[in-house]
């Protein structure tokens, strides 16, 4: 009988795959690059399960507690890249504590003793140490070609320096705000110059990695192709020899000036030398009197990053006016309704704008100009029609502007919007409706995040979220809603919603255990403050198979601890972790 089976399942798999032979269906589904349609068509038979997993050549496990390395393998033997996450993303706002968890060392071990075809591999918010690096090294380094440590801790400069050294066949290293301590200065990109000519990605932006402008110049100096290169502080005058040799560079970060405190009348910027086909430019602490430094290449610039300069209102409306070609921008909230007014109206190529909350002592209150409100909302949305990815953080919103963007911003897939406390009184409460008119007008939108105040959305904006959010994945909503009526209205629609994250929004254990249930696709849930049960036991109303629920108590020390502790729960086969710190309590699985 089994083998009937056997044979039946092999008959319906050819049936399915219309004569199409192994190879040449791997290689149609290796053209499927979205992974909930490759899970789907893996489920249409056992057949094309195992061609699925044979032909799967990347994967990114988005909580790393949720598998095991050997499941993993024995799902994908056959993978070269995998993306690894670990720590919840409150850990990037300071609301995780440092012990939480996240080590890489029983990934990375079994990664190089089993994944025999793996080339690239993604570790973000993760705990990498020294030798963790040193196993993957004498393991891969014959193939590496991609290695990016993202948001990681935990490992030094020699580690780095023992990659440069080993991994001939790296194209990209990628360190972005991880934190690495520094051992042996800048001798690693020395290591990287002296073995390595195939470099093409270089990133080490935001860190407090030294780096000298000689050793940089070697570097670009025997990489030919590197194209991108994201760096730590370093005076732009030193880096002159550097761009007249980097000819292939297209993207560069860092960089610095000199203190803005002290006035610096002798050094001109205005003919200063980017490479030719540079277009992608984040430079460090720019101020009024350096910004002349972009405008002979302003026209030709594809991507800004203004968010860490000293620049005005005024000085933001000047050099956008001359980047007609931009696709990417990221400024901060000084750039005001006026700059975004002027965005509008050069911009029109725009695909991703991402507007930070400024520092509020740096002169953005005192500049009137220096606000976003509804006025720059709706200028953006109609003078933008190209945009798929929207994060900004106003001081004052309406339904109507909401509603523009539901009319005018019908490519967004992204959109994330925080509304300051900077002003005492909001012009239009609640904006029930303007959400609604956004989610019907946006539908292409698989990651929505809207974090209020307290008002802003009622029970009946929970109900539209519901209704109108059919294929959002991810969800991160802040202070909504005014009972948990409201949440399990809520939890009765968004079927396809993966991961939520809720602050602020004081609902009862109960109710959010009742809405984990009602939420048929969630794998993910992180709230922070929310009504309490004394012995947390309306928690267990969320149990189902093989589902981990953490209590994460608030920080005694801090000022007003109550409201602060959090619970994470997440789907997982690889059962209850043992690496829980005093301050992660396991609710489920027990003991």
């Amino acid at each position: 009988m089994g083998g009937e089976g056997e044979d039946g399942e092999r008959r319906l798999g050819r049936m399915l795959s219309f004569g199409i032979p192994d190879t040449a269906l791997g290689l149609v589904m290796g053209c499927v690059e979205d992974p909930w349609d490759r899970d789907a068509i893996s489920l249409v038979c056992r057949h094309w399960c195992r061609v699925d997993a044979l032909s799967r050549k990347h994967v990114t496990v988005a909580m790393a507690y949720s598998t095991t390395p050997e499941l993993l393998f024995r799902r994908f033997p056959c993978l070269e890249s995998l993306k690894l996450k670990a720590k919840p993303r409150a850990a990037m706002f300071n609301l995780i504590s440092d012990d939480w968890g996240g080590s890489a060392s029983l990934w990375i071990r079994q990664l190089s003793a089993s994944f025999h075809f793996l080339k690239a591999l993604h570790l973000r918010r993760m705990i990498v140490s020294d030798d963790d690096i040193d196993v993957l090294v004498r393991a891969k380094a014959h193939m590496l070609v991609s290695l990016k440590l993202d948001r990681c801790s935990g490992f030094s400069t020699p580690s780095i320096a023992l990659v440069a050294r080993c991994c001939k066949k790296l194209e990209t290293l990628f360190l972005e705000e991880s934190s690495i301590a520094e051992k042996e200065n800048d001798e690693w990109i020395r290591e990287l110059a002296a073995n390595n000519s195939v470099l093409e990605t270089l990133n080490f932006y935001l860190t407090d990695l030294r780096a000298s402008p000689e050793y940089l110049t070697l570097l670009v100096r025997s990489c030919q192709r590197l194209k991108t290169l994201k760096i730590s502080e370093c005076p732009m005058p030193d880096l002159i020899s550097l761009f007249r040799t980097a000819q292939t560079l297209q993207e560069f970060a860092g960089g610095s000036f000199d203190d803005q405190d002290q006035a610096v009348e002798s050094r001109n910027y205005e003919n200063y030398y980017f490479p030719p086909l540079l277009h992608h430019l984040s430079l460090l602490y720019m101020g009024t009197k350096e910004m002349q430094i972009l405008f002979p290449y302003a026209a030709a610039l594809k991507k800004l990053d203004l968010q860490f300069t000293f620049l005005s209102t005024e000085d933001h409306c000047q050099i956008v006016q001359r980047c007609p070609n931009l696709e990417i921008l990221e400024v901060r909230d000084v750039i005001g309704d006026r700059g975004l007014e002027v965005v509008a109206q050069t911009c029109k190529k725009l695909q991703r704008l991402r507007v930070e909350r400024g520092d509020d002592e740096q002169g953005g209150l005192e500049d009137e100009q220096g606000r976003i409100s509804q006025v720059g909302l709706m200028a953006i949305a109609q003078g933008c029609p190209e945009l798929t990815y929207w994060a900004i953080h106003v001081s004052d919103i309406t339904n109507a502007a909401l509603e523009a963007i539901g009319t005018s911003s019908r490519n967004l897939n992204d959109f994330r919007l925080v509304l300051l406390d900077r002003e005492a009184r909001i012009t239009e409460l609640p904006l029930d409706s303007g959400v609604r008119a956004l989610l019907r007008g946006c539908t292409k939108l698989r990651r929505f995040a809207f974090y209020v105040r307290p008002g802003v959305l009622s029970d009946v904006g929970l109900g539209y979220i519901s209704e109108f959010s059919k294929s959002i994945r991810y969800m991160l909503l802040g202070n909504v809603g005014e009972s948990d009526q409201g949440l399990l209205q809520f939890s009765k629609g968004c079927p396809s919603l993966q991961k939520l994250e809720l602050r602020g929004c004081f609902f009862t254990e109960r109710a959010l255990a009742i809405a984990a249930l009602q939420l048929k696709s969630l794998r993910y849930l992180w709230v922070q403050g929310y009504k309490a049960s004394p012995t947390g036991a309306d928690l267990m109303a969320m149990i189902r198979p093989f589902w981990n629920i953490e209590f994460i108590a608030p920080d005694q020390d801090e000022p007003c601890s109550e409201g602060k502790a959090q619970i994470l729960a997440y789907y997982s086969l690889a059962g209850r972790r043992a690496d829980c710190p005093p301050s992660v309590i396991p609710l489920y699985p027990a003991c």
